[in-house]
């Protein structure tokens, strides 16, 4: 039987019994062709016409002719190009297509995929119909921008994947500088590269990665890792506005694992003894947490007794910014992967905020791998659920502002969402505040963020959790009503309740609430 092969990722190319077969020179009638390929199924000639030629251009024959075209090149003694009066088809079935290859190893769950077929397909690069730009069919060039952010959201899931795998060091680099070129803003990559400049002792080429990435993530205004400044200061630049060498936070490691659905996780593990999970949040930033005044009373407390694992959410901070899926149960498989690629067969849980919804799920699902849960300012109901008229209005409001201002310069629109956080804190604390916000995500995954976090119900798991849980929660809280806080504990079997007398959704290092908190949930631990 011939053998038919059509590459899509480059320039498209078609052979069959592995000698080229001329294509239309038409470029509708080649976008045609791709286009069938890749939806595989049977698609309406009204579509087609619109998306590919004008009314003026006799849409319905310039499609005849076209499809006349392509028989000549698809069809032997096999029809695969199926069509009647309504609707067009072409038969893939045994056409080996580079496209369908890369997407059935892109869409599956990355991290069960051997390395053989990782190697395998992370050969599969290039940019999806390179040569096939139509710059006056709109509908067509809109398909396209689509389908060549998965081909690049798929090769840098398997390149990101498959540097973590025990593969030869000079391979891990020749992959490193790949998913770099595919993704030249994605932090982590060029924190991999880096890393693996150094580790091959590339020291000079690992300086200059470090300029260049430097530079490219200015421009994108992303923020720049601690990895990725000079050695001798990224050993040193934690924490300098205090002379309490206790209070200085210990150097930490970003790592990166690999969600189900091919996204890229930043984490952290950090201090000795049992381990303690905090799951992700809004907003988190793995390295400028580890410097904010809001959160370095937090991680110092836990370390001091505790291997701390943390991570960034999908959308923000470290971890991919370029997700499709931003969902309550992507934020679960976000969890589950972390512990994973952590190695961690049990430990304490703890939420903070939408953090409680996710770790409330994972405590249902895994009860096995859950000691302890704690539960700190969070709710079973987005607001979209429990809130009433007035708080659903006022969080549409700050929805369009996030639309309308979260990435410019001027911090007035995230100081919205900082003064409801953190209403005592000080002018330097709201600045730190202000710029986590900034730095942590684009404003379309703010938004997209806030939208699912508004979806969020877990009522229904609240009787089923089964591990000790101590639930805390300020009465002031003006992001999160106490009320909330009350009905995690009301309904968890036997989950202790402790109220805070302050006004911070989470807790300043200065209030008498904070030490009240610790001391509870170093309690409850022991």
């Amino acid at each position: 039987m011939t053998s038919v092969s059509l590459n899509l990722l480059r320039a498209m190319e078609l052979e069959r019994d592995g000698l080229p077969v001329a294509l239309p020179s038409s470029r509708k009638t080649r976008a045609l062709l791709a286009y069938l390929a890749i939806t595989d199924r049977a698609v309406r000639r009204d579509h087609l016409c619109s998306m590919l030629w004008d009314i003026p251009d006799d849409p319905r024959g310039a499609l005849r002719w076209s499809l006349s075209k392509l028989r000549g090149v698809v069809d032997d003694e096999r029809t695969r190009l199926v069509a009647d009066r309504e609707t067009v088809r072409l038969e893939c079935s045994d056409i080996d297509i580079d496209w369908r290859r890369l997407a059935t190893v892109g869409t599956d769950d990355i991290r069960k995929i051997d390395t053989v077929a990782l190697n395998h397909a992370a050969a599969l690069q290039g940019e999806l119909l390179a040569d096939l730009e139509l710059p006056r069919c709109d509908g067509y060039q809109a398909w396209l921008a689509a389908m060549r952010e998965d081909v690049r959201r798929w090769q840098a899931a398997i390149l990101r994947e498959l540097i973590r795998r025990p593969i030869d060091p000079e391979r891990a680099l020749e992959v490193a500088r790949l998913w770099v070129e595919i993704d030249p803003y994605d932090a982590l990559a060029r924190v991999a590269l880096i890393d693996l400049l150094d580790r091959t002792g590339r020291r000079s080429e690992a300086d200059a990665q470090r300029a260049l990435g430097v530079r490219k993530l200015d421009e994108a205004a992303i923020a720049v890792p601690t990895a990725m400044r000079a050695p001798a200061a990224a050993g040193g630049a934690n924490i300098t506005e205090t002379d309490d060498s206790d209070a200085r936070l210990p150097p930490h490691h970003v790592r990166f694992c690999t969600a189900s659905d091919g996204t890229g996780l930043a984490y952290s593990v950090v201090g000795e003894g049992p381990a303690l999970v905090k799951t992700a949040n809004w907003l988190n930033h793995l390295d400028y947490d580890w410097e904010s005044p809001m959160w370095r009373h937090w991680l110092r407390a836990i370390i001091r007794e505790r291997r701390l694992v943390r991570y960034d959410e999908r959308a923000n901070g470290l971890s991919d910014w370029n997700t499709a899926d931003i969902s309550f149960d992507a934020f679960v498989d976000d969890l589950v992967s972390v512990v994973d690629a952590a190695g961690l067969d049990r430990f304490d849980l703890l939420g903070i905020s939408q953090g409680c919804s996710v770790s409330i799920a994972y405590a249902v699902r895994h009860p096995e791998r859950v000691r302890r849960l704690i539960l700190f300012g969070g709710y079973a109901a987005g607001w979209r659920l429990r809130g009433s008229a007035e708080e659903i209005a006022r969080r549409e409001a700050m929805l369009t502002l996030t639309r309308q201002g979260w990435g410019q310069d001027n911090p007035a629109f995230r100081q919205m969402f900082t003064s409801l956080f953190f209403p005592d804190a000080n002018a330097a604390d709201h600045r730190w505040f202000n710029e986590l916000q900034r730095m942590s995500t684009s404003p379309d995954n703010a938004v997209r963020l806030q939208e699912a976090f508004a979806r969020i119900d877990v009522r229904a798991l609240l009787e089923q959790v089964s591990v000790p849980t101590l639930v805390l929660h300020a009465r002031d809280d003006a992001v999160i009503p106490f009320a909330a806080g009350r009905e995690l504990a009301a309904r968890i079997p036997k989950a202790e309740f402790v109220a805070l007398e302050s006004h911070n959704h989470l807790l300043l290092e200065k209030e008498p609430a904070w030490a009240r908190a610790i001391e509870r949930i170093r309690d409850f631990l022991a």
